[in-house]
């Protein structure tokens, strides 16, 4: 048997044998995945070359074009495709010039290894963290909707499942209303991981707080909140809806709304967090209003603008904690800082490929309403 202290699946009853696929850009977190289930695998059951990773390669020509291959036999097996569109870190060259591959490079890359499998697999699904086009997720004028339209091209591409981690709407499951879609919420991850770094944390009414940072993330915030027992507050986005600034409409202003946060430790959930610029409008909104300590946490943190900002607001005493997973590229330079968290998720993941390879109910993974219980009674002690 394949068994952990919350699950256990009889290998005899997995629907094929699993086969991993860490796209380029995903392969430490592949690496991670494959570790825990190669110790949950029973002896007859763990493949010959003692791994489940499977070797592809998307190579370049010195035009630009690419193409997939896959290096080994994937005829029959349950495949598990996992790639991370948001690596900017990832490096291709076109003319001569090196080139950041883009999430629509990423993209691209995942349907050319789909095509090497050449309809021989067993089944496809694929594990996308950061969902490709997440961000465009609705239509208000004459405009793309890239999400949708990349969900319905990969159920056409025949994959079965698809798992994402905290999408920013997760409402563009309509348009694949037949196909397998999960979006993960890692909310006992990240609980374990604040406990365990701020171990003279109070969860009270009276000493902590919840703060969603604007309407779109309330629904998370709320989740906190209803688990932690403690209040709830919410900014919202004041807009100017006449002009558009780096693909949005600019922020005019946070408006609150809650009880006071004076004396007490706030804690901030978002799915991304981009420039940093809105969550520190938050941060610096909230000690305005006398908070104690601050920590925000975007299950993507990927900082396009730098660090700089939240170096000087760490320094100055305005954030005292930053989290973020490690779902997608994370620069060195962000792991040394003393500010930041990482949220490990890697374990999650592989209890998702071992119950969907099992064809079990993962509800038990969904929900961890029972393990955050078990924390808080733990940390409480």
């Amino acid at each position: 048997m394949i068994i952990n202290s919350e699950i256990s699946f009889n290998p005899n009853e997995r629907v094929a044998p699993l086969g991993i696929i860490a796209m380029n850009g995903a392969t430490e977190l592949g690496e991670k995945i494959n570790s825990y289930l190669m110790q949950w695998a029973t002896p007859e059951h763990k493949p010959e070359n003692n791994t489940f990773l499977v070797e592809t390669q998307c190579p370049r020509f010195s035009s630009g074009d690419g193409k997939g291959l896959i290096k080994s036999t994937i005829r029959g097996d349950d495949i598990f495709i996992i790639v991370d569109v948001g690596n900017y870190n990832c490096k291709y060259k076109m003319f001569g010039t090196e080139n950041s591959m883009s999430p629509d490079d990423h993209y691209q890359d995942l349907k050319r290894i789909i095509q090497a499998a050449g309809g021989k697999a067993h089944r496809i699904s694929v594990i996308m963290p950061i969902l490709y086009g997440g961000r465009q997720h609705r239509r208000n004028y004459r405009e793309s909707l890239d999400c949708a339209v990349a969900l319905q091209e990969l159920e056409n591409m025949g994959v079965s499942n698809i798992v994402t981690f905290d999408a920013h709407d997760p409402r563009v499951h309509n348009a694949i209303p037949l196909m397998g879609f999960d979006n993960v919420m890692p909310t006992y991850q990240v609980l374990k991981a604040l406990l365990g770094k701020h171990k003279d944390l109070k969860l009270d009414k009276d000493h902590f707080m919840i703060i969603s940072p604007d309407e779109g993330a309330i629904n998370r915030n709320m989740y906190y909140a209803s688990v932690l027992g403690v209040n709830l507050g919410m900014f919202y986005k004041r807009r100017d809806y006449s002009q558009v600034v780096n693909g949005r409409n600019p922020i005019v202003a946070h408006e609150y709304l809650g009880d006071t946060v004076e004396g007490k430790d706030v804690f901030i959930a978002d799915d991304i967090i981009s420039s940093g610029e809105s969550m520190l409008d938050i941060a610096y909104e909230l000690k305005k209003r006398k908070a104690n300590r601050i920590f925000a946490y975007g299950t993507y943190s990927i900082f396009t603008n730098g660090l700089d900002l939240f170096d000087k607001a760490y320094n100055e005493g305005v954030i005292s904690g930053v989290l973020g997973t490690n779902l997608t590229y994370r620069t060195e330079e962000l792991k040394k800082r003393e500010w930041f968290t990482e949220v490990d998720v890697s374990k999650y993941i592989a209890y998702f490929i071992a119950a969907i390879n099992h064809d079990v109910s993962i509800s038990k993974i969904i929900d961890p309403h029972e393990k955050i219980k078990l924390l808080l009674d733990n940390y409480n002690k």
